[in-house]
Order: structure tokens, then C-alpha cells, then sequence
């Protein structure tokens, strides 16, 4: 049965008036008093009712600190055990969550109850509800001005070990058997008493580790033996064969291997290793995470696109008033290219009513075809060109009004000129190119007839971009964008995003959306309690100047320094001459 509590209904007497009016302060201007009064009403606890009967059972633990927790535990990077110690015993927790009583059916929860809200809000998919009902909330308390933001990726290891391909083979294989031992011992039985032994046996896996380098070819192709001879075993076997650990092996074979018949007899197979530069970055890295995926320059793992809205410093003594808040969190595997995430990044952002007027990013996201989908959507994308296409060689060229090309770099006319559809064609004199100083470096290709260069409407628009980029209005426009690299240093600090404790896509994307809730949550904290204390402003001339005095006297009371911090306000009270001259 679930239990929720009704948090927007006042309470008749305050239930944390023990506190006194320091602590409650501490509490009121720091993250618990924020989540407490902000956030904890508007978390879309309602969408786990159906998980519960709504009159029979024993009644749950209450929904709203539970979610609570959860956000929690992300937030700061908190174990299991840490976060259940936390609900028990932490003031801060109980306040942020509006835990009341001291009996163990409000304070305690146990680790089991923990996991199995986790697991709900997973199977449910809530983990998105609360980042954008969080990032909506915080944007209308703060005045988010959404015009500003800017885009990167942040790598993302979960809780797996980086095996070699002897090892990745070994553990597919012993995962299997042991799965087929535990619940088609029959089958198992059958099994190669020989190959069994080599998985299963004590020690088996240490074995594999420690293989010698001169031996490790032999021993890999002693695994993809192996394992090809079981996946050949079962193949026709559909208890067997639908079976998680089946299908991995299947996936190990087809992504590390090429099977091919013997010609002398076709019922055999010859099974080969394939070479390191043909497999692909998308490939098993490991079983226990088989949705992780690799990348050249980051590694195994998985990333996280991460978009947050920036201010220009106009003032920099309001710098810390104003709220850096991240508007888009996605997490893809890490064979995945920057390229493909603008779009969809501008698309959810658009959903929440926080789409950019100008978005920055560096030279991955800022494919042509990403900068005009953006200018549809009423998007200024501001990022470097890509290098390594025909624009970056046609940058010297001189055009006419007709897109056309005017002259080379050394001053020479085209001899021909013609569109074919979207493509330019401007023929150059093969003897003038021939004897040209620049021909090596020269994007010209000869031809029957002419030594030819062939563009189009794209690559005029890119060299169009790779001239605007030497403006100072690209250079001061774009200087923001470095900024972001805080936000990564921040999400991986305070968070732990970068080394996770779980594995699994969906683990992963539960915690990594959350933290970036969670970042939003403290960085609004922060700049809540500068704005109070900007508000309070500071003491007033007349007090400012004889509190040292006060301060050095051992007989002044703490009820007279009460006093004067009633006049922060230099407007609130202002001395009459009189008094001034007093």
C-alpha cells in the first residue's frame, strides 16, 4: 500500500522548532532548506502509484523522503550503506525530506527497500520526469535567462574490468557454462569433459590471466575454439539458444572471429581471429556490461551529453547570484559521435520551453548539417569548422558573386566553368598548373582536358565559416565555450560521474541523470544563499564605523551585536543630522 505525504499542507506548529534560529538558519540557506521548501512538493512521486495497491499491503515507506534519498545518494556520491546511514541518522536528510518523529517507521529504511525503489524508478523511467521537473522549477525561481548555452561530452567508466581478448573470450565462456550447469544440467553433462574442465575447474580463470606472452596466441585461438564449438553445440537447441549468455557468445564470435568452411569438408569450420583495426568500436568490451562500448580516444566505457546555460559577466560582482543551470543530460555508449548529439540535444531542451538562441560547441559538434538543422529550429550554432574536407583547401580561393571561382591563389582564371546539379566544376590550364609552385599542395585534379576543382553549396557555406572564424566577433562569442570543461570538473568531483558503481545502460543512465539533477540543485543552493546575503547588504557608515570598538570590549553583549545587525539595510534607516552630529 503506498504512503505519501501531502508536503504542501502547512503544519498547525513548527515540527523543527527545537532547532534554534542558528541551525534552522544553517539549514534554511543550504540545500536541505532549498530541497525541502522547492523541490521535494513538485517530484512526480504519483507516477509509482500502480506499482502499489492503493488499500492492500503492508503500508510503504514514505515515497516522497525515499525519492528524496535517491536524489541524495547521487547527489554526494553516496554508497548504499552511506545513504541508508544517512536517512537513520543525518539532521540535514531529515530535514531536506521532511522526515518528522523519531520512531523507526520514519527514520529507518533498510538496504533492501532502498534497492527496490531504485529498481521501480528505473522500470519507470522517472529518472528523466525528475531532471526535467527540477530544471523547469529552478529556471522560474531564477530567472534563467535560457538565450546562452553551450554543449560537450563527458567519458563515463562504469563498474567493469578492461579485459584483453583472452580474458573477454574466457569469462563469455564460463559465464555460459555456469549458466547452463544451473539450469540445464542435463545438456551440461554433455559438454566435453575436456573443455569443461579448462572453464570450470578451480583456478580456471587465474589461469587465463596469467597466460605468457608467447603463448597468448595460442591460447586465444584455443578460447575461439571453444567457444565456437559450444555455440555450435546449441544452436539448434531453443531452450538453450534464447538464453542472455548464449546470445553473448554469439555476439563474441561474430565481432572477434571469421568462421569459414573447410573446402576439403564442409561440415568443418575454420574459426580465425580477426585483426585488432577490423573490430569494431561498438563491440562486447566486457559481459558484465555488455551495453558499454569503446572509444579511440577516451576508452571503454560509455558518455554523457551535457548542455547548460552561461552569462556574459557584465557585472562581476553579481557573478555568483547568477544560476549556471544544465538544461539536456543524455547518455549514449562511448563509440558514439559528438556530430549525432545537437539535434536531439535542441529537440529536449525545446520540449522543456529552455531551447537556446545560440548554442556553443567545439569543431565535433559543428558539422554543416548540424549548424543549418539549428538555424531551422532558430539556433545560432557556434562552433569551429571540421577540418579534412575540400573547404579547408578552398579558403585561399577567390569566388564571385555566381559561387563561382574568380581566381586561384596565384591569380589564375578558370578556363571552364559549369554546375551539374549541386556541384561546381571550374577547369584550370593543365600547362599553367603543371609549372605551378603550388601543385602538390593544390586541391586540383587533372582531367582530359583540364586540371579540375569540384565543390559545392556545403563547402561554400564552411569556407564562409572559415573566414568568420578569424573575427573577433567569433573569437569573443566563442571563448565562452570553455567554461563548460568546469561543469565536467564539477559533475566528476562532487558526483563521482566518471567512475560509477554500477554497470548496465540502465543503471548508468539512472545515476548520471540524477547527478546532473543534483549539480543543478547545489549550484541553485549556492546562489540562493549569495543572493541572501547580498540582500542583507552591508552595515550601515555609522555602525560599520564603531563595531570595531564594540567588538574589542568584552562587556558587549551578543543581544547589542543583535542590534546593530537589525540596520544592514542602509536604506531601511538613515540618522538625523542630530543624531549624526551625536
Amino acid at each position: 500500500m503506498i504512503r505519501l505525504n501531502n508536503n504542501k499542507q502547512q503544519d498547525l506548529f513548527d515540527p523543527w522548532g527545537h532547532l534554534g534560529p542558528s541551525r534552522r538558519k544553517l539549514l534554511d540557506e543550504s540545500w536541505p532548506g532549498f530541497f525541502r521548501n522547492d523541490i521535494l512538493p513538485i517530484l512526480p512521486v504519483q507516477k509509482l502509484a500502480p506499482a502499489f495497491h492503493q488499500s492492500m499491503g503492508r503500508p510503504s515507506k514514505e515515497i516522497y523522503s525515499v525519492v528524496g534519498l535517491l536524489i541524495y545518494q547521487q547527489m554526494f556520491n553516496k554508497t548504499d550503506e552511506e545513504a541508508v546511514e544517512s536517512f537513520c541518522f543525518d539532521l540535514r536528510v531529515h530535514y531536506a525530506f521532511n522526515i518528522q518523529g523519531e520512531s523507526d517507521k520514519t527514520k529507518y529504511i533498510s538496504l533492501k527497500t532502498l534497492w527496490n525503489f531504485r529498481r521501480l524508478l528505473i522500470e519507470y523511467g522517472l529518472e528523466d520526469l525528475i531532471f526535467n521537473e527540477i530544471a523547469i522549477k529552478l529556471s522560474d525561481i531564477f530567472g534563467v535567462d535560457p538565450s546562452l548555452q553551450r554543449i560537450d561530452s563527458v567519458h563515463i567508466k562504469s563498474n567493469m574490468r578492461k579485459l584483453g581478448r583472452i580474458t573477454l573470450f574466457s569469462r563469455t565462456t564460463t559465464k555460459f557454462l555456469t549458466n547452463l550447469k544451473r539450469h540445464q544440467r542435463v545438456l551440461f553433462d554433455k559438454v566435453d569433459s575436456d573443455l569443461r574442465d579448462r572453464y570450470m575447474k578451480k583456478g580456471a580463470s587465474s589461469a587465463f590471466a596469467l597466460v605468457k606472452p608467447n603463448e597468448s596466441s595460442k591460447t586465444l585461438d584455443q578460447v575461439s575454439l571453444d567457444l565456437f564449438t559450444l555455440v555450435q553445440l546449441f544452436k539448434d537447441m531453443a531452450s538453450v539458444s534464447n538464453m542472455s549468455s548464449y546470445k553473448t557468445m554469439v555476439r563474441v564470435l561474430d565481432e572477434q572471429c571469421t568462421v569459414t568452411p573447410v573446402a576439403e569438408s564442409p561440415d568443418q569450420y575454420k574459426v580465425e581471429i580477426k585483426p585488432a583495426k577490423e573490430i569494431s568500436s561498438g563491440s562486447l568490451q566486457n559481459p558484465s556490461d555488455p551495453d558499454a562500448a569503446y572509444s579511440g580516444h577516451k576508452g571503454q566505457g560509455y558518455q554523457a551529453q551535457i548542455q547548460e546555460t552561461y552569462t556574459l559577466e557584465v557585472d562581476p560582482t553579481k557573478k555568483d547570484e547568477t544560476l549556471n543551470l544544465i538544461t539536456h543530460v543524455h547518455l549514449e555508449p562511448a563509440n558514439c559521435s559528438d556530430n549525432d548529439a545537437v539535434v536531439p540535444a535542441l529537440e529536449a531542451t525545446q520540449e522543456k520551453g529552455l531551447l537556446p538562441e545560440k548554442l556553443l560547441a567545439d569543431t565535433a559538434y559543428g558539422g554543416d548539417d548540424n549548424v543549418s538543422a539549428a538555424h531551422q529550429m532558430g539556433v545560432e550554432l557556434i562552433a569551429p569548422v571540421p577540418g579534412g574536407n575540400t573547404a579547408s583547401k578552398l579558403g585561399d580561393f577567390h569566388f564571385h558573386e555566381n559561387k563561382f571561382i574568380d581566381t586561384c591563389p596565384q591569380g589564375e582564371h578558370p578556363q571552364f566553368t559549369k554546375k551539374n546539379k549541386n556541384t561546381y566544376s571550374c577547369g584550370f590550364d593543365k600547362h599553367v598548373c603543371e609549372q605551378c609552385s603550388s601543385f602538390e599542395d593544390c586541391p586540383a585534379k587533372r582531367g582530359k582536358k583540364f586540371y579540375y576543382i569540384r565543390y559545392k553549396d556545403k563547402d561554400l557555406r564552411l569556407i564562409d565559416r572559415k573566414s568568420h572564424e578569424q573575427t573577433y566577433e567569433f573569437i569573443d562569442a566563442y571563448r565562452w565555450r570553455a567554461g563548460v570543461e568546469a561543469t565536467m570538473s564539477q559533475f566528476d568531483r562532487r558526483t563521482g560521474a566518471k567512475h560509477l558503481r554500477v554497470r548496465g545502460f540502465k543503471a548508468v543512465r539512472f545515476g548520471i541523470i540524477l547527478k546532473a539533477a543534483g549539480i543543478n540543485l547545489l549550484r541553485a543552493a549556492a546562489v540562493r544563499k549569495a543572493r541572501i546575503s547580498s540582500a542583507e547588504g552591508p552595515l550601515h557608515p555609522f555602525f560599520g564605523s564603531i563595531m570595531p570598538i564594540f567588538r574589542e570590549n568584552d562587556r558587549v553583549t551578543s543581544n547589542l551585536l543583535r542590534i546593530f545587525n537589525i540596520f544592514r539595510k542602509p536604506d531601511e534607516f538613515e540618522l538625523s543630522p542630530n543624531q549624526q552630529a551625536a
